[in-house]
């Protein structure tokens, strides 16, 4: 395995960043303009997830880094739930949600097989 230096070489890291963007991006439309709460706690899910990431790396222990993998694989559950309470109040049409709900699902996958390599990894 290449060593990794830094988190933002991270595949996981770089994609919950996109992720985290475009939900940015999706939450400045209009349709969520008015829904102060929904806005708030779907923008913190999905920083929540490279953030967590972030955060765990700098910690510089294994068992640190787990836990905040951990969280963030949470958050991007609770993301996709608040994406479909979006899909039903059709703040965003069905492909939007679909696209988004597969991107959460990818990184969660993503961060699930990065868990069990670290778990299983026997270095620091």
């Amino acid at each position: 395995m290449a060593t990794i230096e830094k988190f933002e070489e991270l595949e996981v890291w770089k994609i919950s960043m996109e992720l985290c963007t475009e939900i940015y991006k999706l939450t400045n439309t209009e349709l969520f303009s008015k829904d102060f709460g929904l806005k708030d706690q779907i923008r913190r899910s999905a920083i929540s997830v490279p953030s967590n990431i972030s955060e765990g790396y700098e910690r510089d222990a294994k068992n640190q880094f787990l836990y905040f993998l951990v969280i963030a694989k949470g958050s991007c559950g609770e993301l996709r739930t608040q994406l479909k309470i979006a899909f039903d109040l059709e703040y965003l049409d069905e492909t939007q949600y679909l696209y988004l709900k597969g991107k959460c699902i990818s990184t969660s996958k993503q961060l699930a097989g990065f868990i069990t390599y670290l778990k299983n990894f026997k270095g620091k």
